[in-house]
Order: C-alpha cells, then sequence, then structure tokens
C-alpha cells in the first residue's frame, strides 16, 4: 500500500512533512554546490516503496534520480526548470 504522506529531507537536516508543490519548489531553490547539495522526497513509512532525490549539478540545473523498492527501479532524469520539477514530484 502507498504512503498517504512524504516527506521531504534536505541534506543540511531540515525536513518537510507532506510538502506542497510550492514547498518543494522553494526547497530545490534553497539548493547549492556546497552544504546543501541536495533533496530526498519519500513516503513517511518504515521501509519506503520509493524515492526521488534531486542534487544540484557543478554545471547548473538538477539530477533527478527515482528508485523503486526493488533494486531494478532506478531512473535518473535532469532538469533545468525548478517549477516543472517541483510540480513532476508532487504529481
Amino acid at each position: 500500500m502507498r504512503s498517504q504522506y512524504c516527506g521531504a529531507d534536505n541534506e543540511n537536516g531540515d525536513r518537510i512533512d507532506d510538502p506542497s508543490q510550492d514547498a518543494l519548489f522553494m526547497r530545490i531553490d534553497d539548493l547549492n554546490e556546497s552544504d546543501n547539495t541536495f533533496v530526498v522526497v519519500q513516503p513517511d513509512e518504515d521501509d519506503p516503496v520509493w524515492l526521488a532525490s534531486v542534487a544540484v549539478l557543478d554545471e547548473g540545473g538538477y539530477e533527478i534520480v527515482r528508485r523503486g523498492s526493488s533494486g531494478n527501479e532506478h531512473e535518473v532524469t535532469w532538469a533545468t526548470g525548478i517549477k516543472d520539477l517541483a510540480h513532476d514530484l508532487t504529481s
């Protein structure tokens, strides 16, 4: 069963419970290349069945990694626009 709520955790330890698209936009916009390089979004459960991580790239833009509960489900994509990225993560 898929979790109803999820959380978004930054590298610096900040967490947002059940983030909205706007909250994810702000969280991704706060990423930098030194001490806050990624955010992870995953269901709020003991053994999450999926996760998505967004990392800022040195050359600009973002790397998005999506993983399913089995090791075989792994997708890596790239994006430059935060608005579309935040929308994609909340849909």
